[in-house]
């Protein structure tokens, strides 16, 4: 129930997407069973859907972003690109939904190992438009594609910067772009208030950048500023 409330307290806020996901992909997480991830979230995102919300499926599984979708979802948030399964692009074409391709090299539990670039933004570039020809191949339809740079995935804290502070070069890409820097740890801080003032900073500057959208915990301040600008 507790996160289901959360998810009605968010729409109420005005977030204009629900991102619902039942497994953790911090840094050093390990991996849950489908079965549970299902258990999670199929109730929340079934409940959720009667009440109007627009809802994306945060999975890396496809078998759950199919199950999701029959309930309601009409995003599928891919944290993987499509990497931990080979069906997520066949399953993501065959359903028609919106589908957001992050940029990632591994799970969590060894991701860390994996942040070496020489220039991040080129190697982002590069690894997302591998992965794009992927989904298109599969047959996604280009409209569908929202790229993410994987902020705080398989990255430093100077690469997760470099990326924000270049984001126009993942725009440029020609794709919707989703930005989600919210509360991680390279903001500094210790504790999530502290990373919050950080993350509404983040949400400003980017607002002349041409992004897409950004995922944030908590909608109204981000409105706000939003509404500002």
């Amino acid at each position: 129930a507790s996160s289901l409330d959360h998810a009605k307290l968010l729409q109420m806020s005005g977030a204009d997407i629900i991102d619902v996901g039942g497994e953790s992909t911090r840094p050093g997480a390990i991996r849950i069973t489908e079965e549970e991830e299902l258990s999670r979230v199929i109730p929340v995102i079934k409940e959720l859907s009667q009440h109007g919300a627009v809802i994306s499926i945060d999975t890396m599984r496809s078998g759950v972003a199919r199950a999701a979708v029959e309930v309601g979802a009409t995003y599928i948030n891919d944290v993987s690109g499509g990497l931990a399964d080979s069906q997520m692009h066949h399953v993501v074409a065959d359903l028609g939904t919106k589908y957001i391709l992050m940029h990632w090299r591994g799970h969590s539990v060894d991701m860390n190992s994996k942040a070496i670039y020489s220039d991040v933004v080129e190697e982002v570039k590069t690894e997302l438009k591998e992965q794009v020809g992927k989904a298109l191949a599969a047959g996604i339809a280009k409209e569908k594609i929202i790229l993410d740079p994987g902020i705080g995935f398989a990255k430093e804290s100077e690469h997760n910067w470099e990326l924000i502070h270049r984001i126009t070069e993942i725009v440029d890409l020609g794709y919707p772009v989703l930005v989600g820097a919210s509360r991680k740890r390279f903001l500094g801080g210790d504790s999530p208030v502290e990373r919050e003032a950080s993350t509404l900073k983040i949400t400003e500057d980017l607002l002349t950048t041409g992004i897409w959208g950004v995922r944030v915990h908590s909608v109204a301040p981000h409105k706000e500023v939003i509404a500002r600008v």
